[in-house]
């Protein structure tokens, strides 16, 4: 059995994940934890989850959790998940992080902690978003520049960052597909008398409310004709689905610094 921890365990998305774990073959609840003073520290996993009890109980020792798991996955916050990553190094374990909102300097650090320990990052998690990134790239590979590319993305009312990191992800797979860099050719904020669109930049637009889950449309505009490439997700499920399936996947890996991709073998 496959021995996964769950930092960030009593949140939504951490209950999401020990359930996915407990249902998932092969795998084990083999720990989670929660900041220091929080009302989840001691209690069962299963029973935060609205499960029958697993016997583990939440924890405030994120250096225990590494020491003790063949996999963690991480979807708390950017400052820490870098935290996270340099316990991964110093343990060896596997880490899968769907943290998004990483700045350049976050990455860099998981990059380093990569040399030490497996570590899957990915501005998404799904099966469905991995394949509408490469079939982004494709398309923007294909057809040519005088083809606009513009991303929109919609999510729940309470979420911080913006552009979302699948937004990003789509953009930087376009732009790649171009071959160039995304921050050369992005178009994050219109406002006032823009004037006229910049051949070849790559646009996006974000959208806020309710209690949407997340929702990505890629469009390629040309004279008289436009495609769409859309994903939406109707449920966190899939994140969770997904990650597990990395940590799966990475537990036992080279360290390096992998994506959905390499998961997925897309």
């Amino acid at each position: 059995m496959m021995r996964i921890g769950v930092v960030g365990c009593a949140g939504r998305m951490g209950q999401m994940l020990v359930r996915e774990i407990a249902a998932t073959a092969g795998a084990a609840v083999a720990g989670g934890t929660e900041r220091p003073g929080s009302p989840a520290v001691g209690r069962d996993l299963g029973t935060l989850a609205g499960l029958e009890p697993l016997g583990v109980a939440a924890g405030d020792d994120a250096g225990a959790l590494f020491r003790d798991c063949d996999a963690v996955i991480d979807f708390t916050s950017p400052v820490a998940s870098v935290a996270h990553a340099a316990l991964a190094a110093a343990h060896g374990t596997a880490l899968v992080v769907g943290t998004t909102g990483l700045d350049a300097g976050q990455t860099r650090a998981l990059e380093v902690a990569a040399a030490k320990a497996p570590i899957v990052h990915a501005p998404n998690m799904s099966l469905g978003v991995n394949l509408l990134l490469a079939l982004v790239e494709d398309v923007a590979r294909r057809l040519g520049d005088d083809w606009d590319i513009e991303i929109v993305e919609m999510h729940h009312r309470q979420k911080v960052d913006a552009p979302s990191g699948t937004a990003l992800g789509l953009g930087r797979a376009a732009a790649k597909g171009r071959g160039v860099e995304l921050g050369a050719v992005s178009d994050r904020v219109r406002d006032g008398h823009t004037g006229a669109r910049v051949p070849g930049h790559i646009g996006f637009a974000t959208l806020r409310g309710g209690d949407v889950v997340g929702d990505h449309t890629v469009i390629f505009a040309a004279e008289g004709e436009r495609v769409e490439l859309t994903h939406k997700a109707s449920t966190r499920g899939v994140f969770a689905r997904g990650a597990v399936r990395a940590a799966l996947w990475a537990a036992g890996r080279p360290p390096g610094l992998y994506g959905m991709k390499d998961v997925l073998g897309l």
